[in-house]
């Protein structure tokens, strides 16, 4: 069984999740401040942690830097109240994988859950390391470096990389992306991937214009070694 790890300090939402996923029969553990989620991220073995944004002692932001900091790998997925984009995107800068804005719906909330959760399935698993420009990646051990230098990527920017990689020369579409990487149709829409697209540019070309992870206008993206 799936075990997940819900750090959200309003109670009334926290017992709609608990009640929402339970029927899906995930083993569910909670926290209600930044800090008990730290430690609980950091010692029990989990398959996804759900983490507010806005919590007491230590907000979501730290949590997830922490963590990542920390070697955990544990898919994270953002729950916050702010709608601007920067927000967002500076989720995804230091290592979670998905995002959702309140309110949701329970429907969506299981949809991206599900998704996270089997997405190991549909990556392909036959490229291990792989070098281009002055970025080297080892996806086994989720290891990016930049100029010999380490570069914080989260699971999921591992993950789109890996399929745009796996795909060189061809045009990938932002549909093709969610069908594959995040493994479903309906959520998150396209404008998530190119955040994370924005994201791996920043991180593995900063300060160019990317090379590497080409605009397709209209269409998509293409990567070119």
């Amino acid at each position: 069984m799936k075990r997940i790890l819900i750090v959200e300090d309003d109670e009334s939402i926290l017992a709609g999740l608990q009640a929402g996923l339970i029927e899906e029969s995930y083993v569910l553990l909670t926290a209600t401040d930044g800090e008990r989620g730290l430690a609980s991220g950091k010692k029990e073995n989990l398959d996804l942690i759900i983490l507010d944004l806005m919590l007491p002692k230590m907000n979501g932001n730290e949590v997830c830097r922490n963590l990542r900091a920390a070697g955990i790998n544990t898919p994270i997925l953002m729950l916050t109240s702010k709608n601007q984009e920067v927000d967002k995107v500076l989720g995804l800068e230091l290592g979670a994988d998905d995002y959702m804005t309140k309110p949701f719906s329970l429907r969506e909330l299981q949809a991206r859950i599900k998704a996270i959760l089997r997405r190991p399935a549909v990556i392909s698993r036959d490229l291990e390391e792989y070098s281009f420009g002055a970025v080297h990646v080892d996806f086994k051990k989720q290891i990016a470096l930049h100029q010999g230098k380490p570069v914080k990527l989260s699971s999921r920017e591992f993950d789109v990389l890996k399929f745009l990689i796996t795909h060189e020369g061809e045009v990938v579409t932002r549909d093709m992306l969610l069908d594959e990487v995040w493994g479903y149709e309906t959520f998150p829409t396209t404008r998530t991937v190119d955040n994370y697209i924005l994201s791996l540019r920043k991180k593995l070309e900063p300060g160019v214009d990317s090379k590497h992870i080409q605009t397709i206008h209209t269409t998509g993206y293409k990567f070119v070694k």
